[in-house]
């Protein structure tokens, strides 16, 4: 008879679950939709101060994400140096400006228009913050050895959800920036090649007076198929 090798069985801790009543799972679930309903892609920043630790409670919102074998395979790299600001600006508007006037077809360029996206990124520099998202493709144990991560973008998209979800609960305006290729990110940023950049999520209050492009989210009988009854 082969001998199976032991089963690893990893330390548990109870569950911390609080079970709540019909009544306050509706009024905060309704509460919480009201809530993200009114989030809205913001393009006119202010450059006022916002609180760092406002900033790291929500990175941990994030961190807080599931994940493939909970190998987390997810960097945020926080940005709010102006250099670096102007430098990744300054990279993006290359990328974009090649996007616009070569690379992005017709059609895409039609779907656009409604928004009135161009080239030009002022709210690189304008932010207080910017909040680069990455995705692990593997990690290195303690002797160097190197450990696959599973689902990576599936796990490092969950974390990103979660952390727009907690910056606009906190009161803050995001924008989610997507210059394609991104690979710049890694040099300016100094992340190894391992770690591909998802993208950009820019943060802080709203300019005052800003507005946003008049636009319909679908019904939720558009985008949700009922298979109970």
């Amino acid at each position: 008879m082969t001998e199976q090798p032991p089963t690893t069985i990893r330390s548990t801790i109870e569950l911390a679950f609080e079970e709540l009543s019909e009544e306050e799972m509706q009024a905060r679930s309704f509460e919480f939709n009201a809530l993200m309903q009114k989030r809205r892609t913001v393009r006119d920043f202010s450059s006022r101060e916002v609180s760092r630790n406002v900033i790291d409670a929500c990175l941990s919102v994030g961190g807080s994400a599931p994940s493939g074998a909970n190998r987390q395979p997810w960097h945020f790299a926080l940005i709010s140096n102006p250099a670096i600001k102007r430098e990744i600006r300054s990279a993006a508007e290359v990328e974009e400006k090649e996007f616009y006037e070569k690379r992005a077809p017709q059609d895409w360029l039609d779907a656009l228009a409604p928004l009135g996206t161009d080239s030009d990124k002022p709210f690189l520099e304008h932010a207080p913050y910017l909040i680069v998202v990455f995705a692990q493709k593997f990690v290195l144990d303690a002797k160097g050895n190197k450990l696959k991560n599973y689902y990576v973008t599936e796990s490092a998209s969950i974390a990103t959800g979660l952390l727009i979800a907690a910056l606009h609960n906190a009161g803050l305006a995001t924008l989610t920036h997507t210059p394609s290729p991104m690979k710049f990110l890694n040099t300016i940023l100094e992340r190894p090649n391992t770690e591909k950049p998802l993208m950009v999520i820019v943060t802080g209050y709203p300019k005052e007076g800003a507005r946003v492009p008049d636009i319909q989210r679908k019904a939720l009988n558009e985008f949700v198929s009922n298979h109970g009854e």
